[in-house]
């Protein structure tokens, strides 16, 4: 009698028989795991690089001995029991519509490390360049609305939000300035030729690139073919370049979020998803504060706190919440006592970080940190686990297989599981 209780490893450990029906595993593999749009339509990656202390922001211990409480106070938010920073009074408001994790952890005290983490959901490895959360988003969706699927606000922002063993193109469109700037304009994005003579020199290019392809193949021009054409598409697309135009928005909302870094690139970000990008990265700050934390605290923490509220308020306003996941991390924490220099060191054993929309639940904590913010308390999050919630979301399954170089099949995620205490 047949078995048909087989699971996937099963299916493709039968290779030979597949290839005996003239199918290849790959193929097998990508037609009974086909990403379907999830819940989350789009993502903003909101990313704090050099490691934000969770007790100076989403998780403070008022009641700790001073040393591990740290020299800043903590103010209550609409949610009882839910306290923040003393410096994030908007975020306050809004943290029913968000979830905080108090519990994310893994091993990794250097920045390289635990960057490459938090952008793959992988521990860095000598052997393999593992694709970040963007790049497989921007493999499995690919464009929308002529967009790009994947934009770095104002650049990529370390060499692990690349592709990694993938293609170069499903690289992150990076803008080439910053939206805060006075003279912000999109790199290669205006063109100084009229629409007729644009159209003209597109259709020239097509006609030499068709017979430069009969006769070349490769990796590299697939991706700079690739490159071309969504270029085109880009400066060819009104709606396109209007989405990159920061000066379309009302002089109140931009009051709103904020005339800053944090502010205008938290804003643009929630353009370029309305009009049809699927993942968005943003960098803000610099939170490697060995030394005087509560000056370093006071001078970033409040322009977060203000655009980040902005954006949560504004997507909900507009009914995209529910459809655009927000995350907001960190590449690890910090260290549970003030150190000499009133500041505190690299912390990876626990440390915060945020989901909110997208299939995510509102208003609620997820894990805890103990009494001294030293290692998680509860419910301990991974980052595969995490990275595999977000996948959900999305509407990727976290174990499909992509092919490395040597047509190595590599799980998108290597043993992830879904948390369902996060989602809808």
């Amino acid at each position: 009698m047949l078995d048909i209780n087989f699971n996937r490893r099963d299916f493709l450990r039968a290779g030979g028989i597949a290839a005996g029906f003239g199918l290849s595993i790959a193929s097998a593999d990508q037609k009974f795991y086909e990403s379907v749009e999830g819940p989350a339509k789009s993502v903003i990656f909101i990313y704090l690089p050099g490691g934000m202390a969770h007790q100076e922001s989403f998780d403070p211990k008022p009641f700790a001995p001073i040393e591990y409480r740290g020299p800043m106070g903590s103010i209550d938010t609409v949610v009882p029991g839910i306290r923040l920073n003393e410096t994030m009074t908007k975020t306050a408001k809004v943290t029913n519509k968000i979830s905080i994790v108090r519990s994310m952890t893994h091993g990794e005290a250097a920045h390289e490390r635990g960057t490459h983490n938090m952008f793959t959901g992988y521990r860095p490895s000598p052997a393999l360049q593992y694709p970040s959360i963007g790049s497989v988003v921007a493999h499995e969706f690919g464009p929308r609305h002529n967009l790009p699927p994947y934009v770095c606000i104002p650049n990529p922002p370390n060499e692990y939000a690349g592709t990694g063993y993938l293609s170069s193109s499903y690289s992150g469109f990076g803008l080439g300035s910053d939206p805060a700037s006075d003279n912000f304009k999109v790199r290669d994005l205006n063109i100084p030729v009229s629409d007729s003579r644009f159209t003209t020199r597109r259709h020239v290019l097509d006609i030499v690139n068709t017979e430069f392809n009969e006769k070349q193949t490769s990796d590299s021009l697939d991706a700079l073919n690739s490159f071309y054409q969504r270029a085109y598409g880009l400066i060819g697309s009104e709606q396109a370049r209007e989405a990159f135009d920061i000066d379309k928005e009302a002089s109140a909302l931009r009051d709103k979020y904020g005339r800053n870094t944090a502010g205008a690139r938290m804003l643009l970000a929630r353009r370029l998803v309305e009009a049809g990008t699927r993942f968005v990265t943003l960098s803000y700050g610099s939170w490697d504060m060995h030394t005087s934390i509560e000056g370093g605290i006071k001078g970033q923490l409040p322009e977060f706190d203000q655009g980040f509220a902005s954006l949560i308020e504004d997507l909900d306003d507009r009914g995209m919440l529910d459809s655009t996941l927000v995350c907001v991390t960190s590449e690890f924490g910090r260290t549970p006592k003030i150190n000499a220099r009133a500041g505190r060191d690299h912390w990876p054993k626990v440390f915060s970080t945020i989901m909110a929309g997208g299939g995510i639940k509102r208003g609620i904590v997820y894990g805890s940190s103990d009494a001294t913010a030293s290692e998680p308390d509860d419910n301990a999050l991974h980052v595969k686990d995490w990275a595999a919630t977000i996948y959900n979301r999305l509407g990727i399954v976290a174990d499909k297989e992509l092919m490395a170089p040597g047509d190595r099949p590599i799980e998108i995620v290597d043993g992830g599981k879904v948390i369902q205490d996060l989602i809808i």
